[in-house]
């Protein structure tokens, strides 16, 4: 249901190169930073540094997603968001496997952005050239949202396991069902955005700020999961991070939808049913 956003990627005030920048650094940083105090001060504590990384790489993912489907992509806008995802599993177990068999276990969230690279430009290039989608930045925008999509899963998964270990990832992520939660929380945090803001008028500001408000909601999602796998501390701390997240970006997206629209009015009651 792609109507809105200009062809030729959407206009942006934020250009997709310095977005690709803030998202890979931010996420890749984050990540890294979580798992080095975790493992120096020998607690879980700072797991929620994974979920707050994490919200770069979905702002780099739903602009990928009104870059691409500002085009028109028929009902392409939640198909993109959970192709973002599934080539983020893969990815991130990948990669984590890799550097795990290598004997460099901290090089994983490395292999994983380069697998999701090559892999998401891939899947771009099958989709322009095989498929015939016949879109401009296609194998740009895949190539962005399979490294989104990967940096997301992994830095929800450190939060909920707090370690970058692939055994642990896959004991307290995967096998615990945990992997659904986040998958579903994270393709509505990247592909939910230009989706709810579509039509002539979205803003690429207003379409990023909703990312970041789901991207919240995420964040209380890992930290339900994290109360069961790390305990109350790590847990509580990502739930309450989260929740002001959410809030505070809620009221901000709220303040954007009335900029916008051409009028906010009261609806009243809704009128009695005709038996």
């Amino acid at each position: 249901m792609s109507l809105g956003g200009a062809a030729g990627g959407a206009p942006s005030a934020l250009d997709p190169k310095k977005l690709r920048m803030y998202g890979l650094v931010g996420s890749i940083v984050g990540i890294y930073l979580g798992a080095i105090l975790n493992s120096a001060l020998n607690t879980e504590v700072f797991s929620f540094i994974g979920a707050v990384a994490a919200i770069f790489a979905v702002v780099m993912g739903a602009n990928a997603v009104r870059r691409v489907c500002a085009y028109g992509i028929g009902t392409g806008v939640p198909s993109i968001g959970m192709l973002a995802l599934g080539m983020g599993i893969i990815a991130v177990m990948f990669g984590l496997s890799v550097a795990e068999t290598m004997g460099f276990g901290m090089l994983g969230p490395i292999i994983t952005l380069v697998y999701a690279g090559v892999f998401g430009y891939i899947i771009g290039v099958l989709a322009n050239k095989v498929i015939k989608f016949n879109i401009p930045v296609m194998e740009e925008g895949n190539s962005d949202l399979s490294m989104a999509g990967a940096l997301a899963i992994l830095g929800w998964s450190f939060a909920i396991s707090g370690t970058l270990g692939y055994a642990d990832i896959v004991k307290d992520v995967l096998m615990s069902g945990y992997i659904a939660i986040i998958f579903i929380a994270g393709g509505l945090a990247i592909l939910h955005p230009f989706n709810a803001n579509l039509g002539p008028d979205e803003k690429q500001d207003r379409t990023l700020v909703n990312a970041i408000m789901v991207a919240g909601l995420a964040m209380v999602a890992t930290g339900i999961a994290a109360l069961m796998t790390q305990g109350l501390a790590a847990g509580l701390l990502q739930l309450i991070i989260g929740f002001a997240l959410w809030y505070y970006f809620f009221k901000m997206y709220y303040k954007l939808v009335k900029r916008d629209a051409s009028a906010v009015v009261g609806t009243g009651l809704l009128p009695p049913t005709v038996q």
